[in-house]
């Protein structure tokens, strides 16, 4: 397997303190996997995207029904809040750009597209949680737009373990083949 180094943005996508919490009981590896990943990105001098959900303390931008709601109604993702903060582990880097989503896709309420113009490259290397939440809604736009993607299946986790299979052995195979950590690692180093 071959990235072109040139062409290549690795999103990380949603591994907040408060999403992950939910994720490392079914998934304990999964940022060992994607901290891996991020390491071998910047060793090939790959740009990294980091993406985050959060909102306005109040909750402005989330309405009256919905997922949303549930976060507003708990008190989670407020910006500035270490439940909002992506976890240590996967943390960006000084220069590494974070873009803040109000919705689920990256793309929604962003400006990752702005960014990705700028930076000029067109493949994708997605990884974040959940499979069934950002990765999905990001695949789905990230097609329309016409990017070549891959989607890092390791380190991606979804609350159901047989979702995250079907979305990254069926669905996304179209648009955005599944990838191991590892491999993917092996072919930034070159090893």
């Amino acid at each position: 397997m071959t990235l072109n180094t040139a062409d290549t943005v690795v999103l990380s996508m949603d591994f907040q303190n408060d999403i992950v919490s939910n994720f490392v009981p079914t998934a304990p590896d999964l940022l060992s996997r994607a901290a891996s990943v991020l390491a071998a990105a910047r060793a090939a001098h790959i740009p990294i995207v980091h993406v985050v959900v959060c909102f306005r303390p109040g909750y402005p931008e989330v309405g009256t029904h919905g997922m949303f709601k549930m976060i507003r109604d708990s008190n989670r993702l407020v910006a500035g809040s270490n439940g909002a903060a992506i976890h240590d582990a996967v943390a960006a880097l000084d220069g590494e750009p974070v873009v803040t989503k109000k919705r689920v896709g990256a793309f929604t309420g962003s400006d990752l597209g702005v960014i990705l113009t700028a930076l000029g490259r067109r493949h994708l290397v997605l990884m974040g949680v959940a499979t069934s939440g950002v990765v999905l809604s990001t695949v789905r736009a990230a097609a329309d737009l016409d990017y070549t993607m891959n989607v890092v299946a390791d380190c991606c986790a979804d609350r159901d373990p047989e979702v995250h299979r079907v979305l990254t052995e069926k669905v996304f195979a179209q648009m955005a083949p599944a990838l191991a950590a590892a491999d993917v690692c092996a072919a930034l180093t070159g090893r």
